[in-house]
């Protein structure tokens, strides 16, 4: 049957298990195989060479194995089991080292750079042109030009580079289910918001725990104690636990992040870069390692001084409240003391919007405002009947989106928002197919999605409800989704999210912005009880917090760039025996002074080192996006946050267009202008 080698767009959830792993992904290898091998033998050959017998031929050679192999490790994130673990890593080694030999194969890069530097090529469509050349700079990217000793490297490096970032991910996930607080004392939960309470006395009756609470490393559980618990001591065991995730046996992560650091820096200097990080932005906005690195000091300089001033303005407000002296704060003090404050300056608990959040009407009113702005319907699936869509687990929802207009059936995108010990952390998007958009092929034929996230869980028979920062979450990766449904390009490999890295973030980013506007909060934050959407008054202090200690939140992110462009530019210079003090002489000044010194997150930092590449020496790109959403959503601001054309405008020249034109091209066409660097510290209130 191969299950995992069939192209419903209704994926056949059931029937993917894991004893059908090895089989499917053995054959879907062995036929990628066999397509590379009849493109590579055109080389030799006297067949005219033309797109479709080169570059479609080993796009739709490759595109079953993807698929499938997709179908496989999508299931290791979302419903991780120790069966599922044996077969996913049993085949990896074998799917890593097939991906890795496809640029180093001489006859096939033969063949393709032949086609490429013909006539015929020349005489593509932009799109299709633009993919040839895209083609052949990733194949020389990965080592296409090498020798053959250093191909033969190069492809072992992937190899290895797949193996134990995979390793680091399920260390992460490990480590993380393995710790948990049972707490059976009350006066231990002052201060927590009832419904982190609520959820602590859930989980603990889910795990058999009578009158007790359960906490854990989990988003959701974790930040409500250290931002509201009363008991220092509660606050430090947690905070304590989380900083050790990736640093211990059984799940130390150590050695896995100096191989890692050591194979990316011997791969870029084998393809003729100087580090990993100029291997990785040659071809994004960004363009270099240092061109990176510039970019969040240049912003950092504009926000250091209002950076230290919050410092020292939180550790003299503790001091006031607990008429002590002014001191150093704890790491796991400073969240508690920030909210006091906030609520001290500003009389709002973020708290206090949780129930006008409830997911279902988030969700539903996200929704209505894509059918505004963007001219699109989405529809949800009941998937109880037979006759719908299945999906991997109960909480799962599908939903199908159409053009408002049209009723073209655009794609369809799975939903699944709440965490399981079965389920990495945190929030992401990806998607499973790339509908038909070649007009050539006479054809149209639908995307297909999904979302997934890490938040509130609903306790007993509630909706969950969500905290701010979480609905945020929900816009942010549907953004992304919108990227990918909304996609009209005609080569698949170039629609959606298929962009440079640092142009990834600007879809998703943008939508958060509808999170803050009074006109398009009415559509969807309603009271769960009463219907009611949230008072002005309470509106108007949530807006007034907006930018509370922006400086901070500023140079956390920028510290993490920059951590992450120090490690992959600098990395033969560093004392790979302490990355701890290497990172903190890098990032000296980035943040704040605390009694105990945290160390870095480096050893639980799952975008840099949970793939071969990921976000590795572009987490920058977030920041770099920050910059290039708040300068277009000036635009909504001024048009109408709801205006259909100004949506419909974003639509047709940013989400339609994936990375069929150049992105600084792109941004251009929408804005009318280049970007305007001081957007985001302008939205932050940094800068007048």
């Amino acid at each position: 049957m191969n299950p995992f080698l069939q192209n419903d767009f209704h994926i056949r959830w059931s029937t993917l298990t894991p004893e059908h792993i090895e089989t499917d992904i053995s054959k879907a290898l062995a036929d990628a195989q066999a397509a590379v091998d009849a493109v590579a033998a055109l080389a030799s050959t006297d067949t005219t060479l033309t797109y479709e017998n080169t570059i479609v031929a080993l796009d739709d050679g490759l595109e079953t194995l993807n698929r499938a192999w997709g179908l496989v490790s999508h299931l290791d994130s979302v419903a991780n089991s120790p069966e599922l673990r044996g077969a996913h890593n049993a085949m990896l080694p074998k799917v890593s080292e097939f991906f890795s030999s496809i640029p180093l194969n001489e006859a096939l890069w033969n063949t393709l750079k032949a086609f490429g530097e013909s006539p015929a090529a020349q005489a593509l469509s932009p799109t299709k042109k633009r993919y040839v050349h895209e083609t052949l700079a990733d194949f020389r990217e990965q080592g296409a030009d090498l020798p053959k000793e250093q191909k033969k490297r190069a492809g072992d490096i992937q190899s290895r580079l797949a193996e134990i970032t995979q390793k680091y991910s399920e260390n992460c996930l490990d480590a993380t289910n393995g710790w948990e607080k049972i707490i059976t004392d009350e006066s231990l939960l002052a201060g927590l918001p009832q419904s982190a309470i609520d959820a602590a006395k859930q989980n603990a009756l889910q795990k058999d725990h009578a009158d007790a609470w359960r906490f854990t490393l989990q988003a959701p559980s974790l930040i409500p104690v250290l931002t509201y618990a009363d008991s220092d001591a509660l606050r430090k065991e947690v905070w304590q636990a989380y900083a050790a995730t990736g640093r211990n046996e059984p799940h130390d992560n150590r050695d896995l992040v100096r191989e890692i650091l050591d194979l990316r820096h011997e791969f870029a200097q084998l393809v003729g870069q100087a580090n990993f990080a100029d291997h990785v932005t040659e071809r994004r906005m960004a363009a270099s390692g240092q061109a990176a690195l510039k970019f969040g000091e240049t912003i950092f300089e504009k926000v250091k001084e209002q950076f230290n001033d919050e410092v020292l303005t939180l550790r003299e407000f503790k001091a006031k409240v607990t008429n002590t002296s002014t001191e150093l704060l704890e790491p796991w003090e400073s969240s508690y003391w920030a909210e006091k404050q906030r609520k001290a300056n500003y009389d709002f608990d973020e708290e206090v919007l949780r129930p006008y959040f409830p997911i279902n009407r988030v969700i539903s009113g996200m929704f209505e405002i894509a059918q505004q702005i963007f001219g699109l319907r989405i529809e949800e699936q009941d998937t109880n009947l037979e006759s719908s869509a299945e999906v991997w687990h109960p909480e799962v929802k599908f939903y199908d989106l159409f053009d408002i207009n049209s009723n073209e059936h655009l794609g369809s995108f799975y939903a699944d928002w709440h965490p399981r010990e079965s389920k990495r952390g945190g929030a992401w998007m990806n998607y499973f197919i790339t509908g038909q958009r070649d007009t050539t092929a006479g054809e149209r034929s639908p995307h297909l999605g999904l979302i997934c996230g890490n938040l509130t869980p609903s306790v007993g028979d509630q909706a969950a409800l969500l905290n701010h920062r979480e609905v945020e979450t929900i816009f942010h990766e549907f953004g992304h989704l919108l990227h990918h449904l909304c996609g009209e390009v005609e080569v698949k490999s170039l629609n959606g999210v298929n962009v440079p890295w640092d142009f990834v973030e600007l879809p998703s980013q943008i939508m958060e912005n509808w999170c803050w506007e009074r006109e398009s909060l009415d559509l969807f934050a309603r009271h769960h009880e009463t219907g009611e959407p949230i008072p002005e008054a309470l509106f108007e202090k949530m807006l007034a917090a907006r930018n509370y200690m922006k400086a901070s939140a500023n140079a956390r992110q920028l510290s993490m760039g920059k951590m992450d462009l120090e490690l992959h530019i600098n990395w033969p210079n560093s004392d790979k025996a302490d990355l701890d003090a290497f990172i903190k002489e890098s990032l000296a000044g980035y943040s704040a002074e605390y009694k105990t010194e945290p160390k870095s997150n480096v050893f639980n930092f799952g975008h840099l080192f949970s793939s071969a590449t990921g976000y590795a020496a572009g987490y920058y790109s977030y920041k770099w996006a920050e910059v290039l959403d708040a300068d277009a959503f000036t635009r909504f601001q001024k048009e109408g946050i709801l205006c259909p054309e100004t949506g419909r405008d974003f639509r047709e020249k940013i989400l339609a267009k994936g990375n069929s034109e150049d992105p600084a091209k792109l941004f251009k066409d929408f804005m009318h202008r280049a970007p305007d660097p001081d957007a985001l510290l302008r939205r932050d209130g940094l800068i007048a």
